[in-house]
C-alpha cells in the first residue's frame, strides 16, 4: 500500500510518500483552515500516486474528527471530517500520537514533542494512548508549554529552557511510569545533551508512524472512511 503522509504542524505541514526521501512542505499558522489546508495538499501531490492517507493533527482526534480548534491553527478545525475531502481511505491521529507511533521501540515509551507547542502521547504494547499534557498548570500560573513549547524557549533562553525541559520531563516519568521516553519535535534538536534515560527522536519518524497507522497498531478506531476504495487516478505514472 502507498501512503501520503501528512503532518500537520504549527508552522509547516510536511507531506511524504512512505518509504520515499522526498518531503514536500507549505507553511501552516493561523490563516491555515481546512479549506486551505486541502487546496495545498491537493496542489503539491498532484503529481503523486498513493492509495491511501495518513494525517497528523495538533489536538485531539475522535473516530477520524478533529474534536478542539487547534490552537496554532486557522479557524475552522473543530468537527472537521477531513476524509471526507479526499478521494481514498484516511485516517487522522493527533500529530504527536502519530510520531510517537514510528519512535515507539516496544515495551511502555512516553512520547514528548518539543514544536510550537507540547506534543505527548503514551505508548504500551502497541496500544498508542493519546495525551493532552501541554495545558496542565505547572508554576507561576503557566502551563507546561509555556515553559518548553516554543514560548518557553523564546522567554527563558536556550539554557534555562533546557532546565524546563529536564524538569519537566522528571515529574512526567515520575507519574507515568514509562520504561523509557522519546524527545521529538522540531525543537529538540537545540537539546546540546538529554536527561537520563531518553533517547533523541526525529521530526522524519512521523512519517513511519503514517505507515505504521495501517499495521497492526491499535488506537481510535478510524471511521467508515478507512473502509473506502483506494484512490482513482488518471495520471499514468500511477498505473
Amino acid at each position: 500500500m502507498r501512503i501520503l503522509a501528512i503532518d500537520v504542524g504549527g508552522s509547516n505541514v510536511k507531506l511524504n510518500l512512505c518509504g520515499e526521501e522526498l518531503v514536500r512542505k507549505f507553511p501552516s499558522g493561523k490563516q491555515l483552515t481546512p479549506t486551505r489546508f486541502v487546496e495545498q495538499v491537493r496542489a503539491l501531490t498532484g503529481d503523486w500516486c498513493y492509495d491511501a492517507i495518513s494525517i497528523g493533527v495538533p489536538g485531539p482526534v475522535f473516530g477520524n474528527v478533529v474534536r478542539t480548534q487547534p490552537v496554532n491553527l486557522g479557524p475552522g478545525w473543530a468537527g472537521v471530517e477531513l476524509g471526507r475531502y479526499f478521494d481514498c481511505p484516511v485516517r487522522v491521529m493527533n500529530d504527536a500520537a502519530m510520531q510517537a507511533l514510528g519512535s515507539y521501540q516496544g515495551g511502555r515509551m512516553l512520547f514528548l514533542g518539543l514544536g510550537t507547542g507540547l506534543g505527548s502521547a503514551l505508548v504500551v504494547e502497541r496500544v498508542v494512548v493519546p495525551l493532552e499534557l501541554a495545558h496542565l498548570p505547572y508554576k507561576k500560573g503557566r502551563t507546561f508549554e509555556d515553559y518548553v513549547g516554543l514560548r518557553g524557549l523564546q522567554r527563558l533562553g536556550k539554557r534555562k529552557w533546557a532546565e524546563a525541559v529536564a524538569d519537566v520531563v522528571a515529574r512526567l516519568t515520575a507519574a507515568l511510569l514509562p520504561g523509557y521516553v522519546v524527545l521529538g519535535g522540531g525543537n529538540v534538536k537545540k537539546l546540546a545533551a538529554l536527561p537520563p534515560g531518553v533517547l533523541r527522536g526525529s521530526n522524519r519518524n512521523a512519517f513511519l508512524g503514517a505507515r505504521r497507522m495501517w499495521e497492526d497498531y491499535r488506537w481510535d478506531p478510524a471511521s467508515s472512511a478507512a473502509d473506502a476504495s483506494p484512490c482513482q487516478s488518471t495520471d499514468a505514472r500511477c498505473s
